[in-house]
């Protein structure tokens, strides 16, 4: 008899002992977690942070918006006109935003550092105008855009002190979203960032509003 209950014993301890690897993960946890591959509850967890406000709807449009377009345009020395390369890559956003008619923009210009500090940030400053003027042009709603004052030679994206075309540039950004669109109002930002990017069927205007350089004592 204490055989028996030694062995039968023996038999419930291997029995109910927690299995090893895959086989106990599909005992201790969550329901498909077996066949995880990282992803697993993710959209559950991006939904609770966006409703908390621990996710920003404006950053992830942002990211969106750089990914899928080239967000920078550059100059040549001591100028705010657009060039033709300068204008498709607009163009080439505006058709993005207009995708987007809930979303607002802002345009920051950039120098190199060749020229007077204050020279610079009017310098730039004109940048950012003339690629807003443009983007107006190409249909995009003037109060849906904005040219802020620019940072000069501050920010270079190659650290030099002589002319260097890929800092005199502008960066256009998304900044926010219109207030009173009714999407918007209806706070449905999920529907706005995560939209399918669709070719629209209008074509922007061709009409170039290039801004003229201004006179002065010559920067980058």
């Amino acid at each position: 008899m204490k055989r028996y209950l030694a062995v039968s014993g023996l038999f419930l301890a291997v029995a109910c002992a927690p299995p090893d690897g895959e086989l106990a993960r599909s005992y201790s946890g969550a329901a498909g977690s077996i066949v995880d591959s990282g992803s697993f509850g993710a959209a559950a967890m991006n939904n609770h942070l966006v409703m908390t406000g621990q996710r920003s709807h404006v950053i992830d449009l942002a990211k969106r918006f750089a990914g899928e377009v080239d967000s920078t345009v550059t100059f040549a020395f001591d100028s705010a006109v657009l060039d033709a390369a300068a204008r498709d890559t607009l163009r080439r956003q505006a058709h993005w935003i207009r995708q987007f008619p809930e979303v607002r923009f802002r345009v920051y210009g950039h120098t190199d550092a060749v020229g007077p500090s204050p020279y610079n940030k009017a310098l730039g400053l004109r940048r950012a105008q003339a690629v807003v003027g443009y983007l107006v042009g190409q249909g995009i709603g003037r109060d849906r855009l904005e040219a802020l004052a620019s940072f000069g030679e501050t920010r270079p994206l190659i650290v030099t002190q002589g002319r260097e075309r890929r800092n005199r540039r502008t960066v256009t950004e998304v900044s926010g979203f219109v207030a009173s669109h009714p999407i918007v109002m209806d706070g449905k930002y999920a529907e706005v960032v995560y939209r399918e990017y669709v070719e629209s069927a209008t074509s922007g205007s061709s009409v170039s509003l290039e801004a003229q350089t201004a006179g002065g004592g010559g920067g980058g």
